[in-house]
């Protein structure tokens, strides 16, 4: 049995928990905390405080383990540590909040700074009237042409599968070259 560590990770409220509840066969194993301050509160009422963990089977061979980080810097110590043994990553990125754009390139340098590992990144909130198109987000993010840059919407889970099934298509052709 083949076992794969990919990290969900990108900025606070970008859509990691969601996205890793919707495709686990197995209750997430969540450690999220209520939120005291008033500015995070109006996003939302709770938030990963050390990891999100899901798992999913893929085949009688294949087993993936996922890996939630939280996304606010206080708790940027766990993104080494979660980082540690991953074959690949993906960047969660909220398409419907600019703000956090730069903070969703720097989350993505420091994941690539951890270990050089295939990643993708998910632009998340694809169904938001708001939300910025994926090639828009390329631009903005100046992420290269050759880097996965897909559409996502973390609640559902053929979009979440199709996420996951690029990353593994990538840690499966650098484990073959």
């Amino acid at each position: 049995m083949q076992t794969v560590k990919m990290v969900i990770t990108g900025p606070f409220s970008s859509g990691k928990t969601e996205f890793i509840r919707s495709i686990s066969e197995i209750e997430v194993v969540s450690t999220e905390r209520e939120i005291t301050s008033q500015a995070e509160a109006k996003v939302k009422e709770a938030t990963t405080v050390a990891m999100d963990f899901g798992r999913i089977t893929v085949d009688d061979d294949l087993v993936l383990y996922l890996f939630g980080t939280p996304g606010q810097r206080r708790f940027d110590f766990m993104w080494e540590i979660l980082a540690e043994g991953m074959l690949g990553f993906v960047v969660m990125v909220d398409s419907s909040k600019p703000e956090t754009f730069r903070e969703a390139k720097s989350i993505l340098e420091t994941f690539r700074a951890y270990a050089p590992t295939p990643y993708v990144v998910a632009a998340n909130k694809q169904d938001h009237p708001d939300a910025w198109t994926a090639e828009d987000l390329r631009i903005a993010l100046r992420i290269e042409d050759n880097v996965k840059l897909l559409p996502c919407v973390a609640k559902d889970r053929e979009s979440v599968k199709n996420v996951l099934l690029e990353l593994l298509y990538s840690i499966l052709e650098e484990m073959e070259s």
